[in-house]
């Protein structure tokens, strides 16, 4: 009942970025659990597992494809993306599933493919007879040969659609979705107000990094100094030596810009160096040169 019902689904072509992601969720899944398997052997003795690697992943790939491919003519990425593998090579339009022969090509395509590229140059190095030599030449041409054929049917499948890897193309094997795709109803005013968030963050990005913010306050403060009703004798030089334009903190190594006022030369040295454009928070005047002030300031003059 269950199959004649699986045969009576119709073929629902998949996006071509469905597929890639179903290819890269399955390559994430190998790497977690190769990963999660290699957390086994941490209490052994470091290298044990190099001498037999490709063995080991080849075992892996073996135990997934069994309960994947085989099983359910879908990888784990497949299945995420509510995706499956059809027989590409029958003359109905109806589904119709994998055969086992396709599946174990696939096998042999795959896990056997990657395992012998992997031990090629260990079974062949460490011989030194001339038609090893030949066989090991023969198969790294193949690979290369198989990696130039697998460049051209991606750029066919970005024309295309239909088969997103070489071993799909060659055991006639497409992606088809499970179930039909429902389409979903998006309003436009929510995309519209989307899309102008974004693009106004992506400005502020771009533009934030222009705006010299240290002196854009220098300003503003310097701005504000004459609404805050200062009296003229403030501005001579006797009575801002006792607190820093920067910090308002009793100047330490006191110095001078050019100007009535003093920094402390930790305070005004740091702030040029940030800003070579840096002008005084006070009185506006551009740095001349930063010069120690000429006379002590007695501990008498604070009146404490």
């Amino acid at each position: 009942m269950a199959s004649s019902i699986g045969n009576e689904k119709s073929v629902n072509p998949v996006l071509r970025i469905s597929q890639l992601d179903a290819l890269e969720l399955n390559k994430a899944l190998e790497q977690l659990v190769w990963s999660q398997f290699t957390n086994c052997f941490h209490g052994f003795k470091p290298g044990m597992l190099a001498h037999f690697e490709p063995e080991v992943k080849a075992f892996l790939c073996l135990i997934l494809w069994k309960f994947t491919i085989y099983s359910k003519n879908a990888t784990v990425g497949q299945a995420i993306l509510n995706i499956q593998y059809k027989n590409n090579l029958s003359q109905t339009e109806k589904y119709q599933p994998l055969s086992k022969h396709q599946k174990l090509w696939y096998l042999i395509f795959t896990v056997g493919g990657r395992w012998l590229e992997e031990r090629c140059y260990d079974l062949f190095s460490n011989r030194q007879q001339q038609s090893f030599c030949k066989i090991k030449s023969y198969i790294s041409f193949g690979s290369g040969l198989l990696k130039l054929c697998g460049l051209l049917n991606f750029l066919i499948f970005l024309r295309k659609g239909t088969f997103a890897t070489l071993t799909e193309r060659i055991l006639g094997i497409r992606s088809v979705f499970c179930k039909p795709q429902s389409v979903r109803q998006v309003g436009f005013e929510y995309m519209n107000r989307e899309l102008l968030w974004h693009g106004f963050a992506e400005f502020l990005i771009y533009l934030l990094p222009l705006i010299n913010v240290q002196k854009l306050k220098l300003k503003i403060s310097s701005w504000c100094s004459p609404i805050a009703g200062l009296s003229n004798s403030e501005n001579t030089l006797a009575s801002r030596c006792r607190e820093c334009s920067l910090c308002g903190e009793w100047p330490t190594m006191p110095h001078t810009i050019g100007c009535p006022h003093v920094f402390c030369y930790y305070c005004i040295k740091s702030s040029f160096l940030f800003d070579m454009y840096f002008t005084c928070p006070k009185c506006g005047s551009e740095v001349h040169s930063i010069q120690p002030l000429k006379y002590k300031i007695e501990m008498t003059e604070l009146g404490v």
